[in-house]
């Protein structure tokens, strides 16, 4: 699981963003929140959401580097 970025409470990986929708919602608030959300689904739908990864596999890639990035993390 990855984890939010503000609180680190625990975040699908099928999320298209990196923090959970309650702080989402206290950090942009509920309109931005939804646009956020809805553009960033539209990314990925399109494929743009993983622009820097070339590759069959690419997805899966950055969700394995995703969760070994988030054991080294640190506050």
């Amino acid at each position: 699981m990855r984890k939010c970025i503000y609180c680190g409470e625990e975040i699908s990986h099928d999320s298209v963003i990196d923090f959970c929708e309650k702080c989402g919602r206290e950090v942009f608030g509920e309109k931005m929140l939804n646009a956020i959300i809805e553009n960033m689904s539209r990314a990925r739908e399109k494929g743009n959401l993983y622009q820097g990864l070339v590759g069959q596999g690419s997805e899966e890639e950055l969700n394995k580097n995703t969760e070994s990035d988030s054991n080294n993390f640190s506050i």
